[in-house]
């Protein structure tokens, strides 16, 4: 049952529908023509609305600014060959929002505002979904801090919001990764399950200093002895090691619970795959690899879906892998296009109809 509540909708008096390329659509850079706003104050969710996408008014002592309560989510909706709309496991995205918040000391959500303002917001704006192949519409829920002080201590006022907007394919080509060995995303007992923006504004200086190298991102590791594995770039990981895939343990906290990485451990485990969730280090993988045993490298998430990943370099090693071995990552990829698409049975009800 898909919780909904009265919300005020003020629609835009002009599409901007019309203004927009679609057949260039970089990632995250245009919006829809409508959003959702809710505030939260004296303890409780007031002002509901979905009004035209517009900036906000907001105070230079605004505690989000200072302090970084800040969280955000990443969704995707997508249309069918008949035009029907569809959200891929939004409710996982609530739960994982939610323990975003509580890791950030922020009040919860409640559902009738995430999933049914996000219905209601995603059937007025409908008609910004890409019907074209790698395209979607990306939905992003954020939470910010909203007091108009300075003083170190959870903010009492909180804005909520999703905004929409109609994207292409996030990597346009296999990905360069470069393992890093200096700085660190995430320890134990920190941050690193949460989608908090610090998290991203922290990695932001490794990614540069890759860029840089001739690498697209970096292959993060634990803080200690940066050889434990973590995520890549903002993604989960899979090896294919002798045909079983193994991504690192969420075990530690150190890594997100990503919705894309629990949707292709299922599918493998139907293709009657061997998934093993464990700790692995860069020294187990260039061992495979030397040995030939290692057959793919990928990347998961939202905005990427499956990132296919080229090369692997760590100190004077360096890891590439050919097209043509992207067997079991093409497969998973095609499997879950057809999902989310509609030209497969969705067995798992991951597609929540608008």
């Amino acid at each position: 049952m898909i919780a909904t509540m009265d919300i005020k909708i003020t629609k835009t008096q002009r599409s901007r529908l019309q203004d927009i390329d679609f057949d260039n659509l970089p990632f995250g850079k245009y919006f829809t023509d409508h959003m959702l706003e809710a505030t939260y104050e004296d303890g409780k969710w007031t002002n509901v609305v979905i009004r035209p996408y517009q900036p906000l008014l907001l105070e230079p002592s605004l505690t989000a600014l200072h302090y970084g309560q800040s969280i955000f989510e990443g969704v995707k909706a997508y249309r069918d060959e008949n035009g029907n709309a569809f959200v891929f496991r939004p409710y996982d995205n609530f739960r994982r929002f939610n323990i975003s918040a509580a890791r950030m000391n922020m009040p919860d959500v409640p559902e009738e505002i995430f999933i049914g303002g996000m219905r209601q917001l995603i059937a007025l704006d409908k008609n910004w979904i890409p019907a074209k192949k790698d395209h979607s519409l990306y939905i992003r829920p954020f939470m910010f801090a909203t007091d108009a002080m300075l003083g170190v201590r959870p903010a009492q006022t909180y804005k909520f919001l999703i905004i929409l907007s109609p994207t292409g394919p996030y990597y346009a080509k296999p990905m360069n990764i470069l393992v890093e060995e200096h700085y660190t995303r995430a320890a134990p007992g920190g941050v690193g399950f949460a989608k908090n923006a610090g998290n991203y504004g922290g990695s932001l200086i490794a990614a540069t200093e890759a860029q840089k190298q001739g690498y697209d991102q970096v292959l993060w590791t634990d803080p200690f002895e940066h050889k434990w594995l973590q995520e890549v770039g903002m993604m989960n990981v899979f090896f294919v090691i002798d045909h079983t895939a193994i991504t690192p343990s969420l075990d530690e906290g150190t890594i997100l619970d990503g919705v894309t990485r629990k949707s292709v451990i299922t599918i493998l485990k139907e293709m009657n795959v061997p998934v093993e969730e464990r700790k692995i280090s860069i020294d187990e993988i260039i061992d495979a690899h030397k040995q030939g045993r290692l057959q793919e490298v990928f990347g998961t998430g939202t905005a990427a879906t499956i990132a296919m990943i080229h090369r692997v370099k760590y100190k004077d090693e360096v890891l590439e892998f050919n097209e043509k071995d992207w067997i079991l990552s093409q497969e998973i990829k095609q499997k879950l296009d057809a999902i989310r698409q509609g030209k497969a049975t969705d067995t798992h009800q991951w597609m929540m109809p608008v």
